[in-house]
């Protein structure tokens, strides 16, 4: 079953609104990110928000920065998630 809101067509899922509300956070965050190349701190300025309140939804929601890897032909390594700590790669001499 399919509900009008407005211009676009909503599932009937049967989410609960926080749920729905956080989807949708979700995919504008992700939307943002794309559009700044990556750059969370011209994502989190494009959404008007801090970059640390953009960091603190992120991780509430469970969205991981990525890197996009340009050289692969390969459509399943399309992005890489970063290790978690900086130094995670040692540098080979």
């Amino acid at each position: 079953m399919m509900f009008e809101a407005g211009f676009e067509s909503v599932p009937d899922t049967r989410k609960d609104l926080k749920g729905l509300l956080d989807d949708y956070e979700r995919k504008l965050i992700l939307l943002a990110l794309d559009a700044a190349g990556g750059h969370q701190r011209r994502a989190a300025a494009s959404l008007g928000l801090l970059p640390s309140t953009l960091s603190q939804k992120m991780k509430r929601l469970g969205v991981r920065r990525t890197v996009r890897v340009a050289w692969t032909t390969d459509p399943l390594a399309s992005s890489i998630p970063l290790p978690a700590a900086a130094g995670a790669f040692a540098a080979a001499d």
